[in-house]
């Protein structure tokens, strides 16, 4: 049985509070690190279209022996500025990545930016609407967005997204954000959760607190994120990491570790700014 706690979606679908991301991991080397993750007690997966590793990742949870409703898949669309997105285009990527998986449903479908420029983001929306009210996706959300974004889904569709994944880490806190998701049912869900180990697990407060706790850097930042109530899925293609990155639940932060680390919130970025960021 897994050790990680879940937490109940807005429409009572249970997500584990901790995954395992496959970003920048090669198809093949997915396979490997993904079978790797589930041995050590995962079960939500994070992968994407733009990935290209969709198809490693189900090969691993085909060959895990481990029931299917006791994983949790996500996937994203990438909805990519080639293509001038449509009911059934949507679908249509949908079940190419239902295909590379080799399953008959995701657990969580995002949409992977929201290209506001483009203003296509709603047509996407209610596809997704579709897809989840047949089953295919068990919960739908969004990746990227800004409140600003949410608030028009919430204003025009019928479904409020269980879901908005985005960077956060504790020099990029995202408090509105995370304060709007909270008002409105969201999960906050945390991609690059360590920074992508640029620099964030060597700043002396976070080191400080590790040798307080006897736990690493890459531990107490993970621990910050649960107990403030984020969903956090690290990367690693390394066992040991991997394994590290899962052995967060036996202590707590106390109120002195988070006061310290709430004052390390930079609003630094490391990936793009999703009011701004377009692609091919």
């Amino acid at each position: 049985m897994s050790k990680v706690p879940s937490k109940n979606l807005n429409n009572g679908v249970a997500m584990p509070q901790l995954g395992f991301g496959v970003w920048q991991v090669e198809d093949d080397e997915a396979t490997r690190a993904v079978a790797t993750a589930l041995e050590a007690g995962y079960r939500s997966i994070d992968t994407a279209a733009v990935y290209g590793n969709e198809e490693g990742t189900g090969k691993a949870l085909a060959a895990s022996g481990i029931a299917r409703e006791e994983l949790f898949v996500t996937t994203k669309l990438w909805n990519s500025a080639s293509e001038t997105w449509t009911r059934d285009s949507v679908l249509r990527e949908f079940d190419a990545s239902l295909a590379k998986l080799g399953l008959e449903y995701v657990d969580l479908y995002l949409i992977h930016w929201p290209r506001a420029m483009r203003d296509d983001y709603l047509t996407i929306w209610r596809t997704f609407e579709e897809i989840a009210a047949d089953g295919r996706a068990k919960a739908i959300g969004t990746s990227n967005f800004q409140p600003a974004h949410l608030r028009r889904l919430l204003d025009e569709t019928s479904v409020v997204p269980a879901v908005n994944q985005v960077e956060l880490h504790p020099q990029l806190q995202q408090s509105e954000a995370r304060a709007f998701h909270a008002e409105h049912g969201i999960a906050t869900e945390a991609w690059s959760p360590l920074g992508q180990g640029k620099g964030l697990l060597e700043v002396p407060t976070i080191v400080a607190i590790a040798q307080k706790h006897g736990r690493t850097p890459a531990q107490i930042v993970l621990r910050w994120h649960l107990q403030l109530g984020n969903v956090v899925i690290p990367k690693s293609v390394t066992p040991s990491r991997i394994q590290e990155n899962i052995d967060v639940f036996g202590f707590e932060l106390d109120t002195e570790d988070l006061t310290a680390i709430a004052a390390l919130d930079e609003g630094k970025r490391l990936g793009p700014n999703p009011d701004e960021f377009d692609y091919s």
